[in-house]
């Protein structure tokens, strides 16, 4: 991949690996009908597929085959779609749209949209450990990056990062730390264990895992950065949810503590530290990684 390399595009390319495998890979489970129904309504209303794709390209670069790891790779997708679900719920942030269309919530009912997030959030871990399946992948690899998933998506990471949001709506003296930290948690927290769960899954040594960890921190920070900026920017047809929500509902935001230039400033500086933890690495997935980490900051959705 040269520099000049079309990242959208090959990001498209690398989450349709993915979709590939989110085709079906439920239907082995015996799911009743309409939680199945919930459930795959938001695994397959699109997205950038992100998480999967930074464990695959990780794990990749290491020198791991993505054919015998996609099943914990798309296990991350299965839980970042059970977390945007519950979010949408009218006790969190109480969303009608995602991602262009009703959500889950409203397209069934509560009670479903509920019970669907925890079948998905159950589901993935046992995709994940399917990996262990024919000596796929060596099972203290798979421990490993199991646990950092583990760790990264419970009540010290996404879901710890979730009840701080909640705690912080409407409070109008969130500092510039607890929103850092709470986003750390509820965004970073995952897109740094499908990086260093990609690493750790290839059998990368210590250096190159916190080389890993250290790029999932910046993109994570970055990624939540330009979120709250497109909630300002965007528009509601591109983003496929509402814009100006943050606004509405009281959160506290990058822009709304340091404006909009600051924000872009400061979203800019972790993509250049994301990309600064892959120096010395000379091969077509980090020089994807590096492009994506710009990337980040600048799309438009």
């Amino acid at each position: 991949m040269s520099a000049g390399m079309d990242v959208k595009a090959e990001l498209k390319k690398r989450a349709a690996e993915v979709e590939a495998y989110l085709a079906d890979c439920l239907r082995a489970r015996d799911i009743p009908e309409r939680l199945l129904a919930s459930m795959e309504y938001s695994l397959h209303a699109g997205g950038k597929r992100l998480r999967p794709a930074l464990v695959l390209t990780f794990a990749r670069m290491y020198g791991a085959q993505g054919s015998r790891i996609m099943p914990f790779a798309a296990a991350l997708e299965l839980i970042h779609t059970y977390s945007l679900i519950h979010d949408d719920l009218p006790a969190m942030d109480d969303d009608d749209l995602r991602r262009g269309k009703p959500s889950n919530h409203k397209k069934f009912d509560e009670a479903t949209a509920i019970l669907a997030g925890d079948g998905l959030l159950t589901e993935a871990f046992c995709l994940m450990f399917s990996c262990a399946d024919e000596g796929n992948v060596p099972a203290p690899r798979l421990v490993r990056a199991a646990q950092a998933v583990a760790t990264a998506a419970g009540s010290g990471g996404m879901v710890g990062g979730q009840a701080l949001d909640m705690e912080y709506t409407a409070r109008s003296d969130v500092s510039f730390e607890e929103l850092r930290a709470m986003h750390a948690m509820k965004t970073g927290a995952l897109i740094t264990a499908a990086c260093v769960a990609g690493a750790q899954l290839a059998g990368a040594e210590p250096p190159y895992v916190r080389r890993a960890r250290e790029y999932g921190i910046n993109v994570g920070a970055a990624f939540q950065i330009a979120d709250d900026i497109l909630d300002v920017v965007g528009d509601t047809k591109t983003l496929g949810k509402p814009v100006g929500s943050d606004e509405r509902q009281g959160k506290t935001t990058y822009p709304s503590l340091l404006g909009l230039d600051k924000s872009r400033e400061l979203a800019n500086a972790r993509a250049d530290a994301a990309i600064a933890a892959l120096d010395g690495i000379e091969n077509g997935e980090a020089a994807f990684l590096r492009a994506l980490a710009r990337y980040i900051v600048e799309r438009v959705n």
